[in-house]
């Protein structure tokens, strides 16, 4: 997409401050639009921002943990008092699962930590930006989720359902919010490299085998840029006939067969 497609535009972008998040962030800014970066990790937060005005993009970051109604409440007032419109609402903030062990053993609570932050917050953060989008020419909402909604690796149980129950909230607010003329669409992500998207203190450089390589029939593992290229595509007036979709962008890796 053509820098400047995007311009006079705000995109509100949740998780914004690293990884997949920021890379999405950057290039919406590089394409014109007005960045409004919420996080919940605050020293992130102000890097990015860094980050970005460094490239004299337009941004601004507001701190937000989306599990919380009261901030998300509080986020979108701050969105409508600095700019008084929302075009785009990318929900992409996400935690891993903080515990891998088995079943038995998991405790309740980190599980309902990881719904609250994976699915609780994208609903609410679509309930609450729901009055500003709907003044907008053409509003969109894409969610950030996983190719974890489709397949499974042993023990990742919170961030399966979270991903999974995200896949679904999207055809669900695709139909319910159609009226509002409001399209709402998925990326489900595969093994996207965020390594030099980290804050400072932890940031690396990856370190990738051929065999990491190779299970990507495109022959790479992803990185943020390939996620926001599909971001602008979906979120633009090019996607105005798709709605309650999820695009997989993962170098073709849940398609090809392999064999331990």
């Amino acid at each position: 997409m053509a820098t400047g497609d995007y311009k006079s535009r705000v995109v509100l972008v949740t998780g914004g401050a690293q990884g997949i998040g920021l890379g999405i962030a950057q290039a919406f800014g590089q394409a014109g639009a007005q960045v409004v970066l919420a996080d919940a990790d605050e020293e992130a937060g102000r890097e990015a921002l860094q980050r970005l005005q460094g490239q004299q993009l337009q941004a601004t970051f507001i701190p937000c943990d989306v599990s919380d109604e009261q901030e998300v409440v509080a986020l979108m007032e701050k969105v409508q008092e600095k700019h008084g419109r929302l075009d785009v609402l990318v929900n992409n903030a996400g935690i891993a699962d903080p515990f891998a062990g088995k079943l038995e053993e998991m405790p309740m609570s980190e599980f309902d930590r990881v719904l609250a932050v994976n699915l609780r917050g994208p609903m609410l953060c679509a309930k609450y930006a729901l009055p500003l989008l709907r003044k907008a020419a053409h509003p969109a909402i894409l969610n950030i989720t996983s190719t974890r909604a489709f397949m499974s690796e042993p023990d990742t149980f919170a961030y399966s359902a979270s991903k999974g129950g995200l896949e679904a909230l999207t055809h669900s607010l695709a139909v319910s919010l159609a009226p509002d003329r409001i399209r709402v669409n998925a990326i489900a992500p595969g093994w996207i490299e965020t390594g030099p998207w980290q804050k400072d203190r932890e940031r690396y450089e990856p370190q990738h085998t051929r065999e990491d390589m190779e299970q990507h029939p495109v022959g790479r593992v992803g990185e943020p840029q390939d996620i926001a290229e599909a971001a602008l595509f979906l979120c633009s007036e090019k996607a105005g006939f798709i709605t309650g979709q999820h695009l997989v962008v993962d170098g073709g890796m849940t398609v090809k067969m392999i064999y331990a």
